[in-house]
């Protein structure tokens, strides 16, 4: 299933949000369309200096929330991965490598926006609506 997993992540378009604590427990939520998974546990995305980067620096643990509306909810479709920060670039040819790429996609003035390139492996994926399936039955 992890290719299923990650054809899901990457569809396009789509969007998502990451959901950080800082140490002291204050929560964040904010929304992206970045997240990209590159391989089957490890997903990579870009961001800007603010309250995400602060909080995932305090405490790597995060969850990438997806949706996709359906008729009633329980025809509702998404995935709450489960997220541990494992390398987070604030300078470097790693960066720069990445800021080029957005600027490819989505042009220079988003890519000047990016001031950490962030990766994360997965560490666990759960349904969208948690009544006792699996995340396959999910997307």
């Amino acid at each position: 299933m992890p290719n299923k997993l990650m054809e899901y992540f990457n569809k396009q378009p789509r969007i998502g949000t990451l959901s950080t604590a800082n140490r002291e427990g204050d929560v964040d939520s904010a929304v992206f369309g970045s997240p990209r998974m590159v391989d089957e546990k490890t997903v990579v995305m870009a961001l800007g200096n603010g309250r995400t980067l602060e909080y995932l620096q305090e405490n790597p643990h995060a969850v990438y929330l997806i949706m996709e509306p359906g008729a009633s909810v329980m025809d509702w479709k998404g995935l709450r991965v489960c997220l541990l920060m494992t390398a987070c670039e604030t300078s470097g040819e790693g960066l720069e490598t990445f800021k080029r790429q957005i600027a490819e996609v989505v042009g220079e003035e988003a890519a000047e926006m990016v001031d950490a390139a962030v990766t994360f492996e997965v560490t666990e994926v759960r349904p969208l609506i948690d009544i006792g399936q699996g995340w396959e039955n999910s997307i």
